[in-house]
C-alpha cells in the first residue's frame, strides 16, 4: 500500500485569490514591523553559500527582525573564512550550522535544506533563499496554511525592480496567468518531509523536486496567488549568468520545453516570410496574458504597471536559452558550483516508483 503522508482530518480551508491577499496584508519587510504579539512555532531554514559578504549588513538586519518572530537556522556552506565572519555577525541572533557532512549531493542548496529541516525544532518549516524577505503577515499566513496542507508555495515579487528584475517579472506574470510561479521559498510540514526521506539533492530544479516528492507521497499543496513575499533582485551579472541555467529547468517539464523550443523557429519563420504583423499580434497576445497574471489576486499592488510589456521579451529570451539548455544536456549537464548537474528534476512517475519501493515490505 503506498505510503500517505497526509493527515486525516486536517483542516483543508486554504485562502485563495483576494482572500489570501487580504490575509497577508501589505508586502514589506521586518525592519519596521509592529511589536510582535506572539512568536510563531515556526522554523525558518536559510541555506546559503557565499564567496563574499557584500550583503552581510542587510541580511543581518533582516535576520535580527526575523528572530523576533520565529526560530531561525542558517545552514552555511561558505568557505571557512566567510563562515567565521558570519558566525561572528550572527552570534545570538540565529542558529548557525555547517552542512551535515553525511549529506551528499550536487545541489548545495538541497544539502543545506536537508540539514536544516533535520535540525528543525518545529513542525512548520519555512525554507527560503537568502534573497527572500518575509514580513510578519506572510510568515503568519504560511503558518496558518500549513495547518491544512503539507506544503505551501507563496508568490514572490521583486522589490526594488531594476531593469533585469522587470524583465524577469514577465516570466512571473505568465506563470501566474497559467497557474502559479516558482518562488525562492516554500513552507513544509517537517513530519511530511522526514517521512518521505527528504528529496533528491542531485537535481537542479530543487523546488519542483520538493513539490513533486510531496505529491508523490500523497501530500497536499497550496499555492495561493495572493500570498506575496518580497524578493531582492540579483545584480545584473548574476542575472545574466542564470539565463541558461533557468531554461534548463524546463527539461523536467516536457510541455513547457516544447513550447519554449518552438518560439525561436516561429519568430524566424515569421521574419523570413516578411510577416511582422504575425509577430506583433503574438506579442500583443502575450502581453494580454501577462496582464491577466499581473491583476490576479490583487497583484497590481506589487507588480509594476508596465511589467506585462516584459513578457514577450522574456519569452524570446527563453526560446533562445532553451536551445542552449538542450545543448548543455548533450554535453552532460548544466554547470553548477564547479560541476555539472544532469537532471533538472525527477519525473512524477519516477518519484511514485521510489515511494512504492520504500513502502514495500522486505520479503
Amino acid at each position: 500500500m503506498p505510503f500517505d503522508v497526509s493527515a486525516a482530518g486536517r483542516r483543508a480551508a486554504v485562502p485563495d485569490g483576494a482572500d489570501a491577499a487580504r490575509a497577508v496584508g501589505r508586502p514589506g519587510g521586518l525592519a519596521d514591523a509592529a511589536p510582535v504579539r506572539r512568536r510563531l512555532p515556526v522554523e525558518y531554514v536559510l541555506p546559503l553559500r557565499w564567496s563574499g559578504d557584500a550583503g552581510l549588513a542587510e541580511l543581518t538586519g533582516y535576520l535580527r527582525g526575523l528572530g523576533r518572530l520565529v526560530d531561525v537556522t542558517v545552514v552555511d556552506g561558505s568557505a571557512p573564512d566567510v563562515f567565521a565572519r558570519h558566525a561572528a555577525a550572527w552570534r545570538g541572533l540565529v542558529r548557525h550550522l555547517a552542512p551535515d557532512p553525511a549529506v551528499r549531493g550536487g545541489n548545495g542548496k538541497v544539502v543545506g535544506v536537508l540539514t536544516g529541516v533535520a535540525a528543525a525544532r518545529h513542525e512548520h518549516v519555512v525554507i527560503a533563499d537568502d534573497d527572500v524577505r518575509y514580513d510578519e503577515a506572510g510568515l503568519r499566513a504560511a503558518h496558518r496554511l500549513l495547518d491544512g496542507v503539507d506544503l505551501v508555495r507563496p508568490q514572490n515579487h521583486f522589490d526594488p525592480v531594476p531593469w533585469h528584475a522587470w524583465w524577469d517579472t514577465g516570466r512571473i506574470l505568465l506563470n501566474r496567468a497559467l497557474g502559479a510561479d516558482w518562488p525562492g521559498t516554500l513552507a513544509v510540514r517537517r513530519s511530511t518531509f522526514v517521512a518521505m526521506g527528504g528529496y533528491d539533492p542531485d537535481v537542479l530544479f530543487e523546488n519542483l523536486e520538493l513539490v513533486r516528492t510531496v505529491r508523490a507521497y500523497g501530500g497536499t499543496e497550496a499555492a495561493p496567488p495572493g500570498l506575496y513575499v518580497r524578493r531582492l533582485p540579483p545584480n545584473g551579472a548574476h542575472f545574466r549568468g542564470q539565463r541558461v541555467r533557468q531554461a534548463y529547468d524546463d527539461l523536467a517539464q516536457p510541455a513547457r520545453l516544447a513550447t519554449s523550443l518552438a518560439v525561436l523557429p516561429a519568430v524566424l519563420a515569421a521574419l523570413a516570410a516578411r510577416r511582422p504583423g504575425l509577430l506583433l499580434g503574438a506579442a500583443v497576445a502575450v502581453v494580454a496574458l501577462a496582464e491577466v497574471g499581473r491583476r490576479r489576486a490583487g497583484g497590481a499592488r506589487v507588480f509594476p504597471h508596465t511589467a506585462a510589456l516584459a513578457a514577450p521579451l522574456w519569452l524570446v529570451e527563453r526560446g533562445v536559452c532553451s536551445w542552449l539548455a538542450v545543448a548543455h544536456r548533450g554535453l552532460g549537464g548544466v554547470p553548477y558550483a564547479g560541476a555539472r548537474i544532469t537532471r533538472a528534476a525527477n519525473s512524477p512517475g519516477a518519484l511514485r516508483a521510489r515511494r512504492n519501493a520504500r513502502s514495500t515490505p522486505e520479503a
